[in-house]
């Protein structure tokens, strides 16, 4: 059964995408893409109730299945060299030249055939988590991407549509990030790992415009460095424990005799790279140039989670270690940088963007401490940060298709124009720093288990402070005057209706149930086996030796809150909605008053960005640079 499982989710992705290539008409297209959500939403949710299993090579033909991965990899590289060499990037060309030389070494050379007994692919406790974020939050972006790109195209007014090129490279992603967490062989991950970097090429330069392509290929060099030191690490991997068996390797441990410290260490830094951390962000930020589904799949349940789904792969072998300490500390210095810029944005994108690679930073920074509390933080860090940026970018992408703008001054009195919109993109905001929400609760297990380490701690309060400031300034925006009575619903697509209210719902349900998904999902990744869980569940209250989280009653108060508000909205609908008192006689037209000398005065209202203290021009360099000192602590220290 789960092999039949494993086998549907590798393979209906890429028949999909394949459908929608050769389907040409819309609403057959559309009715692929969400038949295929659908079913993968369905057998990412059948593996929760499954016990962990997987293919061995032998189920999958052995040395065939080999040879085809083997040819596969030189084929991509070869795709790389032939864009590098399309839009004269010297350094694409580098990078993919060495990489195939190392491939070479490692395979060609000395091949690493895989015993037919040995698993190839594994669905365990962390691949299964990652299976629901890919499966159940990636479907519902190509949902919402259905009415968004044909209004896109629209705008951008293209003779002919690029939607089956869109939605294929957007199912093939959805496919390759599936096959990523469920290989057991390194080489076959690092396969996955250059095809994603392959996929977010393409999309971030689907519109083909020159920026987009600047963009594009800057991404595709800057991840050309991660896979190049993946390729690398394969190689010492080789040499000194001759197996690629990621299963074996966790068993086997290191020794300073050994080459796999460098090689974690590698890893690492192939896994830096992909989450877009500091210095190696601005591939991400170029990103923003896409459609939103092609950022919302970037940033919530694609691309930059590789990154953190590596790290967590190899906690284990890295646990005790100097290179566990200093991801740690790199990680709280990420999380505090990308926080300080996210305050100086007006941009919506950039805000979302800088806020990802933040949060990221601090997932790396719970891997780094490695403690069995750490790393339950981060696993819930990872499930419901997915969601809700999936909903804040596909918000964010709704008005900007309405209003004409991504800057959140002009979203201001959002509510009078696209009410419930506005509802959402205040939920998801509250979401990300209020409880009893997930986002916070992980952040919260982040603390408790960083109070020891006083460098992490300082970091991680320092930039929790941070967020909630540029959080809080979008949600009051958007809720800002004028308001409009009574309370009527924009009209919009019924697929992004469904996709929006999906995650809304998803992420405040999912909050609530924080407590069994413990003893259903996150107690196997952390302690696969484990008599003594971390965290105990009571009546939906979480307790550990550090404290106790009253997250099921805190989401019954959440709620009785939320009903009292719609009675008391209920109340105010029916009233006149009147201009605010701006300390002056009030005129009919509205924020202006009669001030001083009888003269009219216009009153406005505008956020400080502070960009003296935190704007991009005057931080990046520094953050940079501060970012550049720590990674090479990180990788020197294994040397």
């Amino acid at each position: 059964m789960v092999a039949l499982i494993i086998t549907f989710i590798l393979l209906l992705p890429v028949a999909a995408a394949a459908g929608c290539l050769i389907v040409r008409r819309d609403n057959l297209g559309n009715g692929v893409i969400l038949i295929t959500g659908l079913a993968l939403a369905a057998a990412a949710l059948m593996m929760v109730s499954i016990a962990p299993a997987g293919l061995t090579a032998a189920e999958l033909g052995g040395r065939t299945f080999e040879g085809v991965i083997l040819a596969a990899d030189m084929g991509l590289l070869i795709i790389f060299l032939y864009y590098g060499r399309r839009y004269k990037s010297r350094a694409v060309l580098f990078l993919s030249t060495a990489q195939m030389l190392l491939l070479g070494g490692v395979e060609w050379l000395r091949p690493p055939w895989v015993p037919f007994d040995a698993m190839v692919f594994q669905a365990d406790g962390l691949a299964r988590v990652m299976l629901l974020i890919i499966n159940l939050v990636g479907p519902l972006i190509c949902c919402h991407a259905i009415a968004y790109m044909r209004n896109h195209e629209r705008h951008l007014k293209l003779e002919k549509s690029a939607q089956p090129r869109f939605f294929f490279v957007m199912l093939v992603f959805l496919g390759a990030m599936n096959g990523l967490v469920l290989s057991n062989q390194l080489h076959h991950l690092y396969f996955f790992f250059e095809l994603t970097t392959l996929c977010s090429f393409l999309l971030i330069g689907h519109d083909k415009t020159p920026t987009a392509v600047d963009h594009a290929v800057r991404a595709l060099w800057v991840n050309s460095i991660g896979g190049t030191a993946f390729a690398l690490a394969l190689v010492l991997i080789r040499v000194s424990k001759d197996t690629l068996d990621l299963q074996r390797l966790l068993t086997q441990g290191h020794s300073p005799a050994d080459l796999l410290l460098p090689a974690l260490a590698l890893l690492c830094l192939a896994a830096l790279v992909k989450s877009a951390q500091f210095p190696f962000q601005r591939w991400l930020l170029g990103a923003m140039v896409a459609p939103t589904p092609v950022s919302a799949l970037l940033h919530a349940s694609t691309m930059v989670k590789v990154g953190i789904y590596l790290m967590l792969r190899l906690a284990p072998m890295i646990q005790g270690t100097f290179l566990s300490r200093c991801t740690a500390v790199y990680g709280g210095f990420v999380f505090l940088a990308a926080a300080a810029l996210a305050v100086g944005q007006s941009n919506g994108k950039k805000v979302l963007a800088y806020s990802t690679i933040s949060n990221l930073g601090l997932i790396f920074a719970c891997v780094g401490l490695n403690t069995p509390p750490a790393l339950t933080a981060a696993v819930y860090l990872l499930l419901f940060h997915a969601v809700t940026k999936a909903l804040l970018f596909l918000c964010v992408g709704t008005i900007e298709q309405h209003i004409h703008s991504r800057d959140i001054e002009d979203m201001r009195g959002l509510y009078a124009v696209m009410p419930a919109t506005a509802l959402m993109t205040v939920a998801g905001v509250l979401m990300m720093i209020m409880p009893p929400f997930g986002v916070l609760l992980g952040k919260w297990m982040a603390m408790e288990s960083a109070a020891t380490d006083i460098p992490v701690i300082m970091l991680v309060v320092a930039g929790s402070a941070l967020t909630v400031m540029y959080w809080a300034r979008w949600a009051g925006l958007l809720m800002s005057e004028p308001v409009v009575v009574p309370f009527r619903p924009e009209r919009m697509p019924m697929s992004t209706w469904a996709a929006l209210s999906v995650l809304c719902a998803g992420g405040a349900g999912l909050s609530a149930a924080a407590p069994w998904l413990y003893d259903l999902l996150v107690s196997a990744v952390i302690a696969p086996g484990s008599l003594l869980p971390v965290y105990t569940v009571h009546w939906g209250i979480m307790e550990s030796a550090a404290g106790r989280f009253a997250v099921f009653p805190l989401s019954l108060l959440a709620v009785s809150g939320c009903l009292v508000s719609v009675l008391a909205f209920r109340h105010a609908n029916r009233g006149r909605a009147v201009s605010p008192y701006l300390c002056g006689e009030q005129t009919a037209e509205p924020c202006v008053f009669n001030g001083p000398m009888d003269q009219p005065v216009k009153a406005g209202a505008k956020n400080y960005y502070l960009t003296s203290i935190f704007g991009e021009e005057r931080l990046t360099v520094w953050l940079n640079s501060a970012a550049a000192v720590l990674l090479i602590l990180l990788l020197g220290g294994t040397l």
